[in-house]
């Protein structure tokens, strides 16, 4: 018995081919890495976070409709990760993170300051905190963006980063 032909032809000339879990290890891990570190502030705590993110991706990746969204789509599974942790109170350590002055310099707190200062400011944060600081000023989220992500109201996402930034004026006002 002959299959018959198709009626409609269907070409996967425009369509883009998906990469496969190694492909994507390869070219975002130091991305992935680096926003690992930023949340956790622990070499160690960055590398298992990274870990579980691409083992969740690697089960999930029929889940990436668009291999150009690749990096975006890792970086929402390891912030899921990473709230998850702090969710079942795991100890995510808020220490040595590597932030440039100059990426900060949007926070406007003060007009001078020391980078160690600042990096020791940054520090001390509570990592709720901490967390939607990095995810408006590095990831460059919206409010309504980071509510959405970190799954509570922009009201509380607004209040969270006001404080966070009151803290860090408190902070390095002491120190002029």
């Amino acid at each position: 018995m002959e299959v018959p032909e198709p009626a409609i032809r269907v070409s996967n000339e425009g369509a883009q081919r998906m990469p496969d879990i190694g492909e994507l290890v390869a070219e975002h891990y130091r991305a992935v890495y680096a926003y690992a570190y930023r949340l956790t502030g622990n070499a160690n705590d960055a590398e298992d976070l990274v870990q579980h993110a691409f083992l969740i991706a690697q089960q999930k990746i029929d889940q990436l409709r668009e291999a150009s969204r690749a990096k975006s789509w890792l970086f929402r599974i390891l912030r899921n990760c990473f709230l998850r942790s702090l969710e079942k109170k795991r100890p995510a350590a808020a220490s040595d993170v590597a932030i440039e002055v100059a990426d900060i310099a949007a926070l406007d707190l003060v007009q001078e300051f020391d980078s160690e200062l600042l990096q020791a400011a940054i520090d001390e944060l509570p990592a709720e905190f901490k967390l939607v600081v990095v995810m408006f000023y590095f990831d460059q989220l919206s409010y309504k963006e980071i509510a959405k992500e970190i799954d509570s109201p922009i009201g509380t996402v607004m209040s969270r980063l006001a404080r966070a930034k009151a803290a860090l004026r408190r902070r390095l006002a002491r120190n002029d």
